[in-house]
């Protein structure tokens, strides 16, 4: 909840292109579980990157909610090809 009001009062301060350009970036981010490899975008959960390093690969300590379990989850980039996210 803390993270989705973070996202809400940047993109309000921020100039509407910045806010643009955060929202577009944020979304090629996704974050995956490692126990049942379920993926939501950084967005989506109310997370912001921005400019951030192309191929940097991290980890966040999260709640699934499909599997209800938690655990460390993936953070990369998405390919640009990749056409499907799964859900």
């Amino acid at each position: 909840m803390a993270a989705k009001r973070f996202q809400w009062l940047v993109v309000r301060l921020a100039p509407r292109s910045w806010a643009a350009a955060m929202e577009a970036e944020s979304r090629e981010w996704m974050v995956r579980c490692r126990r049942c490899g379920f993926e939501r975008t950084l967005w989506e959960l109310g997370g912001i990157r921005w400019k951030a390093n192309r191929a940097q690969r991290t980890a966040t300590w999260g709640c699934c909610s499909p599997c209800g379990t938690r655990g460390w989850h993936t953070v990369a980039r998405r390919d640009r090809t990749e056409s499907t996210i799964r859900t």
